[in-house]
């Protein structure tokens, strides 16, 4: 089995390095890579790499996640979230291969409370939701065999994530606001770098099994709830935390006005993929908590 995996660096990406590496040859690139062109801004010259490396698998954890940015270079954004997820899925078809690409919630548009399922009806907010949603779109249309996992809120240790910033700010102050009504599950890379060597792997004895998925922890939150949990978290266990408990105020998305729209409703309905693929999903809390236990 080989196995190209692109966007190496980023949190996802890093994960998937380990979570993959076991199952097969693993060609890891970023769009820095010197022996193989990766660049998502050139999407056409992805073409050749596929063709040299011909891989089985193809696993796409590069996109372009700067939310308030693409909303200044649409351009940019597309070429790297739709036209170049379009060529690798092209590729994929002339291969027989596999694609893996990761989504967002941000392809809907955060009303009501209910969690979203797969086919419901799509109205992204933002460049970077209307473009990861047309990534999709070409994806499907290609014919290749394929997983399209949708996530959110996606954190891990390495790198700059939520729960470092909310640790630093705790220590640092006596009070904090954080928006409480957008609604979602913090999701670990690791626990989607896992999902996705298993759903691989269950997809090559099934290929009945290629789609859509929505693949976060279970559970929801606030991001005010999801501070709050760290905050606390860290006090028991020893951390100086500056901010009182009673001084963590709950605030409305209006507070921190944004040039890109987020979603209110980020909630995702995830039974299609636990029971597709005999998965269990662990409460957002376990995995934030084991963040908590490697950073603090």
């Amino acid at each position: 089995m080989k196995i190209l995996l692109f966007g190496k660096s980023g949190q996802v990406g890093w994960e998937l390095q380990r979570a993959l590496a076991p199952l097969g040859e693993l060609i890891a690139l970023d769009a820095d890579s010197i022996d193989w062109h990766a660049d998502f801004a050139a999407p056409e010259a992805l073409a050749a790499t596929v063709r040299a490396v011909a891989p089985q698998w193809i696993v796409n954890a590069a996109a372009h996640t700067a939310v308030d940015k693409a909303e200044g270079e649409p351009e940019l954004a597309r070429a790297i979230n739709a036209t170049a997820p379009g060529v690798l899925a092209r590729e994929a078809a002339a291969l027989g291969a596999t694609l893996l690409h990761y989504s967002t919630d941000y392809v809907f548009d955060g009303s009501g409370s209910a969690p979203w399922v797969e086919d419901a009806a799509t109205g992204p907010l933002s460049v970077y939701g209307s473009t990861k949603l047309e990534g999709e779109e070409t994806i499907r249309r290609s014919g290749c065999q394929h997983l399209i996992l949708r996530t959110s809120w996606v954190y891990a240790a390495r790198g700059g994530n939520f729960a470092k910033t909310m640790l630093k700010l705790a220590a640092e102050r006596d009070a904090l606001k954080v928006i409480d009504d957008q609604i979602g599950a913090p999701t670990g890379a690791d626990l989607l770098a896992d999902v996705s060597a298993h759903a691989l792997c269950q997809l090559t004895q099934r290929p009945e099994l290629s789609g859509t998925y929505h693949a976060v922890a279970s559970g929801h939150t606030s991001w005010h709830g999801y501070a709050r949990h760290v905050i606390e978290s860290a006090r028991a266990a020893g951390q100086s935390i500056r901010v009182a408990p009673d001084a963590i105020e709950a605030v409305p998305t209006s507070a921190f006005p944004t040039p890109a729209q987020r979603p209110r409703n980020s909630r995702l309905n995830t039974r299609k993929l636990q029971d597709s693929f005999g998965l269990c999903l662990p409460a957002w809390q376990a995995g934030v908590d084991r963040l908590l236990a490697e950073i603090l």
